[in-house]
């Protein structure tokens, strides 16, 4: 049925539809699920040790004997002056102040850059089907040690400038991300939050722009969205908050409960938890510190000083300052399985594609 088969080939799958790799929702259990169904199932890795990756695995793969997708952040360590971190601490001091919380701490934890040799030499022992990278690529030597093994690479891009710089790289496919999807922006560089190309506008300058599968992501949740992607020239989507209120998903209760009542204004795109932009739930918090805008620590350590704003039982009460990731298409979102939700993708689509040309 699927017009485009470019993205199924090069991954092994029966349909073209991707479950992003959402870091804590994204259990190896949907991921297997998604998998059985004919797509491709994702695990967010970024944030995992050696022994939880080996063992998130171990369970997808009990799951599943079809593909499925590890996914890497690629940056380079944080590296935050003295001046930005006083800024950062001056600025965060009421919040704290207001939740009892004293004062925030005066230094960031050492970190590396996101993938290193030691993550590189993981995957290369676990040998997974598909490998992907969000906000940027490692260098040619990598992908080459990467490709050798015979796992398939995709990587996001959020303009035609990254698009052309990942076909350069020796990518297989280009997850290119519009403004509208929920989580971090997989831009290769940090940009202000305002910064974005919706999906409807990018999918088909990206697709003029490189000659490989380009997988739509964005904004995308039902049958129509798919066969809007299609239409626009990519080869396959990928669906990230669709899969948060499914069944086997991670989603914590305080989410889906916001996800059950969500509209199209629920959202917006701020660097304040993290220190990178991410469409997050519209909150207190996030509507003053962008009205204020300041300069903040290099993503991953500003979750340093905000994660006590979010982690504590008063922040949790009072919702003000509450971190909950998910996209512009939250609205359209539906409690079912991961089976029952992609059979009811694929028929959509189907639907919409024979109505379209009829």
């Amino acid at each position: 049925m699927w017009p485009n088969r470019r993205l199924c080939d090069l991954l092994k799958i029966e349909h073209p539809i991707i479950q992003a790799p959402m870091a804590g929702s994204a259990t190896p259990q949907l991921a297997a699920a998604v998998s059985n169904a004919g797509g491709l199932g994702s695990l967010g890795c970024a944030e995992m040790m050696q022994d939880e990756l080996h063992n998130a695995v171990l369970h997808v793969r009990a799951g599943t004997n079809r593909p499925f997708n590890l996914n890497f952040f690629v940056h380079p360590a944080p590296k935050t002056s003295p001046a930005v971190l006083a800024r950062a601490v001056d600025r965060l001091l009421p919040y704290y102040q207001e939740l009892s919380l004293g004062a925030p701490r005066g230094d960031l934890p050492q970190m590396g850059p996101g993938f290193d040799d030691a993550k590189l030499e993981l995957v290369l022992a676990i040998r997974p089907p598909v490998v992907s990278f969000h906000f940027g690529v490692p260098g040619t030597a990598v992908i080459a040690k990467l490709k050798e093994s015979g796992i398939v690479l995709m990587s996001t891009a959020t303009t035609v400038a990254e698009a052309r710089k990942l076909a350069a790289s020796g990518i297989d496919a280009v997850i290119a991300q519009g403004w509208e999807a929920g989580g971090h922006r997989g831009s290769h560089v940090p940009t202000d939050p305002g910064d974005g190309v919706g999906t409807i506008a990018l999918v088909p300058q990206v697709v003029d722009a490189v000659g490989l599968p380009v997988v739509a992501a964005g904004g995308i949740a039902d049958g129509r969205g798919i066969a809007a992607a299609l239409a626009l020239g990519a080869s396959g989507v990928q669906i990230g908050t669709g899969f948060l209120s499914c069944h086997e998903a991670g989603t914590d209760a305080a989410r889906r409960a916001l996800i059950r009542s969500a509209t199209d204004m629920d959202t917006m795109v701020t660097d304040a938890f993290s220190g990178r932009a991410a469409r997050v739930k519209r909150t207190r918090y996030t509507l003053e510190m962008e009205r204020k805008r300041t300069p903040l620590p290099d993503f991953p350590s500003m979750y340093a000083l905000t994660s006590p704003l979010w982690g504590t039982e008063s922040a949790t009460q009072s919702k003000d300052f509450a971190f909950h990731l998910y996209g512009q298409a939250a609205p359209l979102n539906r409690e079912l399985s991961a089976a029952e939700l992609m059979r009811n993708l694929i028929s959509e689509t189907n639907e919409v594609l024979g109505l379209l040309s009829s």
